[in-house]
């Protein structure tokens, strides 16, 4: 009885939105198509965040979910729900980013990269479209995710809008000292941003280091992997590593300011333009096509 009165609720629905070329041929068939379950689908894709509110759609804002979802809807004739690897800040970019969405349409989905880039802006590029198995979450799966921080010592007016310009050059020895100190603890309450709206602190760093961006020496990066993030945590990891850098903290002070789990005792959070998410890595299991490469 219930199934018999959605079915009526939809061909009601349908007959309101159809036009001369609509037949009950095409009823049934949509008809049919919401009641499947759908297949997973992986979108691969990079973007420059310097225009967009962050990647998580907002009620007032740009958003680069809200841009894709937007493209992808007028390709596949359809709402399509993306859910990403993570939720990326405003201003903060991502070299490869991954999300997932079920679709059970007749579109030809090998085609469907090549048309949304087509469609979408220049600062979004879709590199791949790929089918999963269902049991794939593209954040919950996700076994490590790598982000980097780029700063220049100098004006560098072919830097200035990806890499933080410093004023002074830090002991970038010293730091690496303390950022090894991320590898040996598990609570970052200190670096997470205040009033986050999270069950856990608890994260698995993996590697942390300071590492030349160029031959110059003027040109550095700060690299950081784990299995999970805390809101605005890297950039507030950065500006305290920062302070060490000019001999402001110790490597003894960087630690204790890791065991308060206070935020107030850590550095400044740096600006969001400098801050990449390189890579999200999944696991390689059974016929899962994924084999490469949450929130800041």
């Amino acid at each position: 009885m219930l199934k018999d009165t959605y079915f009526q609720i939809m061909q009601k629905t349908f007959q309101r939105k159809k036009t001369k070329t609509c037949c009950t041929t095409s009823f049934y068939r949509c008809f049919f198509l919401t009641l499947q379950p759908g297949m997973r689908y992986f979108i691969w894709f990079s973007y420059d965040g310097t225009r967009y509110h962050g990647w998580q759609r907002q009620p007032s804002g740009h958003s680069v979910q809200a841009e894709m979802e937007q493209a992808m809807a007028t390709l596949l004739r359809q709402p399509v729900d993306l859910t990403a690897a993570g939720r990326t800040d405003a201003g903060v970019h991502a070299r490869q980013m991954a999300a997932h969405f079920d679709y059970c349409g007749t579109y030809d989905i090998s085609n469907l990269a090549y048309k949304l880039n087509r469609l979408l802006p220049q600062d979004i590029s879709i590199d791949r479209v790929e089918p999963v198995a269902d049991a794939l979450h593209a954040r919950f799966s996700a076994t490590k995710r790598t982000y980097r921080y780029f700063v220049h010592v100098g004006k560098d007016p072919f830097l200035r809008h990806y890499s933080l310009e410093l004023h002074y050059k830090p002991d970038f020895t010293l730091m690496n000292e303390a950022a090894a100190t991320l590898l040996a603890v598990s609570d970052f309450a200190a670096f997470c941003k205040s009033g986050s709206d999270v069950k856990t602190t608890l994260c698995n760093v993996t590697h942390a280091e300071w590492l030349p961006a160029g031959a110059t020496g003027n040109a550095w990066y700060f690299e950081i992997s784990a299995n999970r993030f805390l809101r605005n945590m890297v950039r507030a990891v950065v500006g305290t590593l920062l302070e060490v850098g000019r001999h402001r903290m110790t490597v003894s002070e960087f630690r204790s300011v890791i065991e308060s789990g206070r935020r107030t005792m850590a550095g400044e959070s740096m600006p969001a333009h400098a801050l990449f998410l390189e890579s999200v890595e999944y696991p390689a299991t059974g016929s899962d096509v994924l084999t490469t490469e949450e929130t800041e």
